[in-house]
Order: C-alpha cells, then structure tokens, then sequence
C-alpha cells in the first residue's frame, strides 16, 4: 500500500477518494490479475484495448459492490522493486496484514510527485516520524533520482520541509 492509506499510517489523516497498491506481476502480463481482479468483485475502468495500461502501468478498478476505486500500479524493475522490497508488513487487524511502503520511500514518492497534496504528505510524515525517520535514506534515494531525471529541485524541497517541520 502507498499513496493516502500509507499517509494515514505514518502522517496525518486526510480524506481520500481511492486506495492505491502497487504489485509486482509474475509474468508481467495484466491479463490473468485483470481476470482474478474481475472474480473478486472488481470492475475495470478503462477498456482493456485502449492502450491506457501499456502507457501508464496503472490497472484502475473500481470496487463493483462499494463503487469504491482502486488503483493498481505495475511495478517497474529498479526503485518500484526496491520500494515494495522494503515495505513493512502491517497488522491491520482480525489477523489481516498488508505491506506497506516504508515512511522513507513514501516521503520519496511525495516529493517526486510534488502535487500541493503530496508535499501537504510530506509534511504530515515528517511531523509525526521526524525523530526515527531514516534521512540519509531519504536523502540518497533522491540525490539518485535528482541525477537519473537531470533535475536538481528534490532536495531542496526535502530540506524546505524539514526547516519546516522543526520549526513546528
């Protein structure tokens, strides 16, 4: 789990209209999790030929029986693997766990996203986790994507947020 829920985990609450999981397909062909996801109740909700999972990696359902939205990120080889390698497992309650993506890697992916609702994450994390946030990691992982995508503005906002939250 990442996106809102992982922020309920390790930030503040916020409300949100979709829960977000990225999986990792063994063969990488949506086909037969599309087919398993249809069996469990779930809709797809682009058709399956428009190209939209190819350009994406997203497999965006929609709960039949609750019209709740779900959506689903293939996982790509390299940060996505290390990212679901790392998860921490979750007791959610009734015996029921879910991996779910480490408050580090989540910081990552907000800062990368850079809407004003995921830095508004960030900053909800960084409140709550700051002493026992692992910030080299966070730091590395994004000095990485800084040079990967020839942009130099992640840390910077990394480093905004946490004047911020000490401040606080």
């Amino acid at each position: 789990m990442f996106g809102a829920q992982a922020v309920l985990l390790w930030g503040r609450p916020r409300f949100t209209a979709d829960v977000d999981i990225t999986v990792r397909l063994d063969p990488d062909v949506p086909t037969q999790f599309v087919a398993a996801m249809t069996r469990a109740g779930f809709t797809l909700r682009v058709p399956e030929d428009s190209g939209f999972v190819e350009r994406t990696r997203v497999l965006p359902f929609v709960h039949a029986p609750t019209g709740w939205p779900l959506d689903v990120v293939l996982a790509g080889p390299g940060l996505e693997d290390r990212f679901i390698a790392q998860a921490v497992d979750v007791d959610l309650g009734n015996g029921v766990h879910v991996p779910v993506i480490r408050a580090e890697d989540l910081i990552v992916t907000k800062i990368l996203a850079g809407r004003p609702k995921d830095i508004d994450d960030v900053r909800g994390v960084l409140l709550e986790r700051l002493a026992t946030l692992d910030l080299e990691s966070i730091r590395e992982t994004l000095a990485l994507l800084e040079e990967a995508l020839a942009v130099s503005d992640l840390l910077p906002l990394l480093d905004a947020e946490l004047a911020r939250a000490r401040r606080a």
